[in-house]
């Protein structure tokens, strides 16, 4: 009876171990949890980020997309220069679609596209474009730009994103995270709204992928401190803002809905759980081999925002969530269109928008 306690003891005291090990080394951020909260915040975190590795398995064999010959149609992707959005345009200029890339480094994006991709071979063209999606000025510029040389556009990604920074306001006086990977991306998709009407057909919509998070779920839209000026903790800032695209997705897809001749179809994308990147920031860069074994290649994670993006299934699905390129659970936040109506015009009313119809 002894030995079989010590051993159980043991046993305990070992999981404990690991268990302490793994919160260490797959934090979101680098620092520690200071408060009760951002411990839970933290496991909250945690147990997701487990739950879509789980969830990546799982669905593996439907994460899969058929790339088909789409000549003729032009894609602009935010972000690019590496990771999911690199591999993404890999597979759409091998569709010959021909891609606007909007990039903070055109350069590197150009260097970086052409070891992938024989341009030489391809029936569609690139632009590399000059794009920070944090700066609203830069966005403006940038949607100038494309709609000089583009009346109609089929295919917008919202792809560009950073993940669980320190906290950092931008030019604009919005919080980093929420600019990046909502504010910029709402903005160009109101600036753009032309040419993707003028591009879509009854027979084939044009397409907005918002690429969001697992994370979303966890996410509350604070409207009382949306910037974090009272308080920041980083993933909570970056739920946030991937819960604000979901939201975003839903209504304006609801509102479209409402003119038969806006052949639009809006979708919100989890790539899954990705060695990128966008890590930069969490525990997670001291063990680099943890992200090789368990995570998502960035070819893989590019599967689903190609499919959203190209898909034929998803004709009539418009406001969907999607995760390997399956229908997935959306936070009950995302559902509420009192919410979302209340968010829609609180984000018009941040970025000046009098008609997010009329540009």
């Amino acid at each position: 009876m002894g030995i079989l306690y010590l051993l159980f003891l043991a046993t305990c005291a070992i999981s404990a171990i690991v268990g302490l090990l793994a919160f260490y080394f797959t934090r979101s951020s680098k620092s520690m949890p200071k408060t009760f909260s951002e411990l839970k915040s933290e496991i909250h975190w945690q147990y997701h980020g487990v739950r879509g590795l789980i969830e990546d398995t799982i669905l593996k064999r439907n994460n899969r997309v058929d790339l088909f010959d789409n000549e003729g149609k032009v894609a602009v992707i935010t972000g690019g220069n590496r990771g999911i959005g690199l591999r993404v345009v890999e597979k759409l200029l091998k569709c010959d679609i021909t891609v606007i890339m909007g990039v903070r480094n055109p350069e590197e994006a150009k260097e970086n596209v052409e070891r992938l991709v024989d341009i030489d071979s391809i029936k569609g063209k690139i632009y590399y474009e000059k794009l920070d999606t944090g700066s609203m000025h830069s966005v403006r510029k940038f949607a100038n730009v494309v709609q000089s040389k583009f009346p109609k556009i089929n295919i917008l990604i919202n792809n560009a994103g950073i993940m669980a920074s320190p906290f950092k306001l931008t030019e604009d006086g919005f919080e980093s995270q929420f600019a990046v990977n909502y504010l910029g991306h709402f903005l160009l998709t109101h600036l753009l709204l032309p040419q993707l009407k003028a591009a879509g057909t009854k027979e084939f919509n044009s397409r907005i992928v918002n690429v969001s998070s697992c994370v979303h779920l966890l996410g509350k839209i604070n409207f009382d401190d949306i910037h974090g000026k009272e308080y920041y903790y980083p993933p909570v800032a970056y739920n946030q803002s991937k819960l604000a695209q979901v939201i975003f997705t839903r209504y304006l897809q609801k509102i479209l809905n409402k003119n038969e001749d806006n052949n639009i179809q809006i979708y919100a994308v989890h790539p899954g759980v990705v060695d990128t990147d966008l890590f930069c920031h969490s525990s997670t860069t001291y063990i680099p081999w943890f992200k090789k074994l368990f995570f998502k290649t960035p070819e893989e994670g590019s599967r689903t925002v190609t499919y959203a993006a190209i898909s034929p299934r998803l004709e009539g699905k418009g406001g969907s969530y999607l995760s390997n390129c399956t229908l997935v659970k959306i936070s009950s936040l995302a559902k509420d269109l009192s919410l979302g109506e209340k968010f829609f015009k609180f984000t018009c009313s941040m970025l000046d928008i009098d008609d997010f119809f009329r540009p």
